[in-house]
């Protein structure tokens, strides 16, 4: 596989919370590149410690288009890097990038999270090249493959770093923004209030460790057939451009209505909450509400976090939007169904039967079929790794240089004979 460098120009927009895209460019560096980094608020700039290759946009949202433009030709910048392809910004840079023909990376959380991170050029989760891809297709690129798939992860990997670095980079936005009096956050909430709430859960994460871990065992231990729900933040961008739904609440009134219609009656419900929910959606009274409504008291329980696969080993079936922890329900060949765009959504392991139909008698998984897509992803977007803790982004740096410097995608460069075999390591913490 050919890394090139030489006449590459980089320009990073906004990336995950704390030192990752620093500690990038300082890579692309090394390896010859040049690197620049807009900012859109204090926390951008907190976290960049090159100051002469930093550029503050202070302007509105309306100006940005433009003003992306003329940065790209000032530097003649080659490439972008960011992480969510969702968010204004960045679907607004994306636009212009193309139409000048520029190489977008897009990083997100691992679509095999949590020893992975995702790396894809061009889109993310609904926007992903993955989309396109059929079983067919991959196979036949894994054919020269040979790789030891390791087993699925049982926890998130780097969360007391990653909510810490979300607590310190709202806290600068919130209390160093005079710079940046046009930022408006791409989420509902003010800063202020996102701040509020990360220091919330950093305050209550013993407590709600404990709660967990007492719901966890009620629910092994109560010896009851149970069906699985897995809840995403409502302020994700993978739920709210990639799905059918506005709110937590309607995707849970489809959830408990076909439960109640389909189920049998001695089977219950297990809602679990994202590890990183922290109290902005209303999530117990609203499923307090309908657990009464369909008259499902007793058969209901709601968990807030905690491991996903000591319940997914005794559980029937999954239900989810479009969560990347439907992907451990997938290595399990667990029943899965779905209701968003995600890039695991393939005809030979994803359920498309009515909701109440899965909850009577879901349809199982082709086993061997995701096991191919698996393999497929590790030789290809995923990186062993994490964007928050010290040791996950060492090992991240094994690999994303040479992936971001070469000339095909990863997907591409697999498919046409060209990647370099990547031996996918656990995260070393």
């Amino acid at each position: 596989m050919r890394v090139e460098s030489d006449n590459r120009r980089f320009l990073f927009l906004q990336g995950p919370h704390g030192w990752f895209f620093n500690r990038l460019a300082k890579g692309l560096r090394a390896a010859g590149a040049e690197v620049w980094r807009v900012g859109f608020n204090q926390g951008d700039a907190v976290f960049w410690r090159d100051k002469s290759r930093y550029i503050p946009f202070t302007e509105t949202l309306d100006d940005w288009p433009a003003r992306f433009r003329d940065i790209v030709a000032r530097h003649q910048i080659t490439d972008i890097a960011l992480y969510g392809d969702v968010r204004p910004i960045h679907a607004r840079a994306i636009e212009v990038a193309r139409d000048l023909g520029l190489t977008i990376h897009v990083f997100e959380e691992g679509y095999l999270r949590p020893y992975w991170v995702t790396y894809e050029r061009e889109g993310a989760n609904g926007n992903s090249k993955l989309m396109e891809l059929g079983l067919p297709e991959m196979r036949r690129a894994l054919e020269k493959c040979d790789l030891e798939l390791p087993d699925p992860p049982a926890h998130w990997g780097d969360m007391r770093q990653h909510i810490f670095y979300g607590a310190l980079y709202h806290f600068c936005v919130m209390a160093l923004n005079w710079r940046y009096r046009n930022f408006r956050p791409h989420r509902d909430l003010s800063v202020a209030q996102e701040f509020k709430l990360y220091l919330k859960r950093l305050w209550l994460m013993p407590l709600h460790s404990l709660e967990r871990r007492i719901a966890t065992w009620r629910v092994r231990n109560g010896g009851f057939p149970y069906h699985l729900v897995l809840l995403q933040l409502e302020h994700d961008s993978s739920f709210r451009a990639h799905s059918p739904f506005q709110s937590q609440t309607q995707f849970l009134m489809q959830v408990f209505d076909g439960f109640a219609k389909g189920a049998p009656r001695h089977h219950h419900l297990v809602i679990k909450a994202h590890p990183l929910e922290d109290g902005r959606t209303p999530l117990r009274s609203t499923i307090r509400a309908l657990t009464k409504g369909h008259d499902l008291e007793g058969r209901v329980h709601f968990l807030r976090g905690g491991k996903l696969a000591r319940l997914l080993n005794h559980a029937r079936s999954a239900v989810t939007v479009n969560s990347t922890a439907a992907q451990q329900v997938l290595w399990r060949g667990m029943p899965l169904r779905i209701f968003g765009r995600a890039v695991y959504d393939k005809p030979e392991f994803v359920s498309t039967q009515p909701i109440e139909t899965f909850f009577a008698k879901p349809t199982r998984p082709d086993a061997r079929a995701y096991r191919d897509y698996r393999h497929f992803l590790l030789e290809t977007s995923q990186i062993p790794g994490g964007y928050y803790s010290l040791g996950g982004r060492r090992q991240l740096m094994r690999h994303v240089v040479d992936l971001m410097l070469a000339p095909q995608d990863p997907y591409t460069a697999l498919i046409s004979g060209d990647a370099a075999p990547r031996q996918q390591l656990r995260m070393v913490r």
